[in-house]
């Protein structure tokens, strides 16, 4: 599937728990992307609940976001100046109270423009 992704545009990705063996080991767990001069941190699995975001902002020194999954939990917030993303999931919610995905949009020089969508 991630070949297929890949006709269409550059992917950057980290795996999941749920991602078969060969994929798993063709992908980092953590990985640093630069895009229009943003640094974003990716990783699939954040840890326990308690300590999350700072954690994440530890982690990803230097980054302007880190973005993960795992939980199918939607978050937007900032923390100590670092955007912390989780999009949920648009397939299975979970706990969360509706499916949902993140549209993050960059250009040179400015902020983020970040939609939350629920689905």
């Amino acid at each position: 599937m991630l070949r297929e992704i890949e006709a269409y545009a550059p992917v950057e990705a980290v795996f999941g728990n749920m991602d078969e063996p060969a994929l798993q080991a063709s992908l980092p767990e953590r990985r640093v992307v630069e895009v229009e001069g943003a640094r974003i941190g990716l990783v699939h699995i954040a840890g326990p609940r308690g300590g999350r975001e700072e954690r994440l902002a530890s982690s990803f020194a230097g980054c302007d976001a880190v973005v993960y999954g795992h939980t199918h939990v939607p978050q937007v917030e900032r923390h100590r100046g670092v955007w912390i993303l989780n999009p949920g999931s648009p397939t299975e919610r979970r706990r969360a109270p509706s499916r949902s995905l993140i549209v993050l949009e960059l250009a040179p020089g400015a902020e983020f423009d970040i939609e939350q969508v629920f689905v």
